[in-house]
């Protein structure tokens, strides 16, 4: 897939993104690095509390690293509108602490053992503590919110912030469920994932003083970004284990989760398969071996590149949002070049 930043190795970036499909994620957070400084000081400051626990579980996960890319996201989505004030620093972190929030109480209700490399806050501190301190996290995004004194901000990042807590309860109710159907799937990853994408850029765009049309242009990137990220994400996690993936690859199948590659896989089933999946992934009666049958099974179908089309198409879709703003030579080569460095992922 051909983008700006591919054919222009003598701009800003200094780097041939299609040697280096990370070299956008990279350069955009080196472009920006004075803005996440700012950033990251404001997560550390508003992270603190006269209760020694929550700084230091919150820490835990915060410190643990991640690549910042949604509060990075706000950011650049200011920049891009010419955007040379602070406001944004605070909407960047009330959307890291919005994502950190969830990503604490995810893996309480996933009761996952490990995040970002490193175990996961619940099995350090305990399932009470993580979902309290995610509650804190949260309230914290909301009093940054307040600060920014901009309703419509408020308003986004709210409503972002509801629609992730459905998604979650959406994802619980199909858990298991080999019948849930791709539409369900959808549903999710759009609530759960692809909305703070889209709320991030969008409130990025608003924090500049952008017309409601390029508010809306960005808040479709966002969105597609982030259905075509979480479709990778799940795809990768029937791969081959991955230190660098920060995470246990074949949770998912192990937890029943209807994610894309097992709804693909089911669409393409035998009896036989269906009686595999519905006993691994429908009871959670699984067996050693099991998870490399599962692999096997979507490989033999060719599952991966089936998903692949399917998140591209997204990807597509996400460049074609910010076409209006072609023009603009700082970011947007490298927000246009980051789909194919998201779909060029295989960790």
């Amino acid at each position: 897939m051909q983008n700006a930043a591919q054919n222009n190795t003598d701009n800003d970036t200094g780097k041939n993104t299609e040697k280096n499909p990370s070299a956008p994620l990279e350069q955009l957070a080196a472009l920006l690095e004075d803005e996440m400084k700012a950033v990251n000081a404001l997560i550390l400051q508003h992270m603190q509390s006269g209760i020694p626990v929550i700084p230091e579980l919150a820490g835990h996960l915060i410190a643990a690293g991640g690549k910042r890319v949604r509060p990075l996201l706000a950011v650049a989505a200011a920049d891009m509108l010419g955007y040379r004030g602070e406001k944004h620093h605070k909407l960047a972190a009330s959307v890291e602490f919005i994502h950190t929030a969830t990503l604490l109480h995810d893996d309480v209700v996933d009761d996952s053992d490990r995040r970002r490399g490193k175990a996961s806050a619940h099995t350090v501190f305990g399932n009470e503590a993580a979902v309290l301190v995610g509650d804190f996290l949260f309230s914290r995004a909301f009093q940054l919110m307040v600060e920014i004194g901009s309703l419509d901000i408020l308003r986004v990042l709210a409503d972002a912030s509801a629609t992730i807590s459905e998604g979650e309860v959406l994802q619980l109710t199909t858990k298991n469920n080999i019948a849930a159907g791709e539409e369900n799937y959808m549903k999710v990853i759009r609530a759960k994932t692809a909305e703070l994408f889209a709320a991030a850029c969008e409130a990025g765009g608003m924090a500049a003083g952008g017309t409601a049309e390029q508010c809306a242009a960005l808040r479709c990137y966002g969105e597609n970004l982030g259905i075509a990220f979480q479709m990778i994400d799940d795809l990768l996690d029937y791969r081959d284990a991955d230190a660098a993936l920060g995470k246990n690859t074949g949770d998912d199948f192990r937890e029943g989760k209807m994610t894309l590659p097992l709804l693909l896989a089911l669409a393409e089933a035998d009896a036989e398969e269906k009686a595999f999946w519905q006993r691994t992934c429908g009871d959670l009666k699984q067996q050693d071996g099991d998870f490399e049958t599962a692999c096997a099974i979507m490989a033999r179908h060719g599952i991966f590149e089936k998903g692949l089309e399917k998140a591209a198409a997204y990807g597509r879709a996400a460049q074609q949002a910010i076409a209006p703003f072609a023009e603009e030579t700082r970011i947007y080569p490298l927000l246009h070049a980051l789909i194919d460095f998201v779909l060029a992922r295989r960790h």
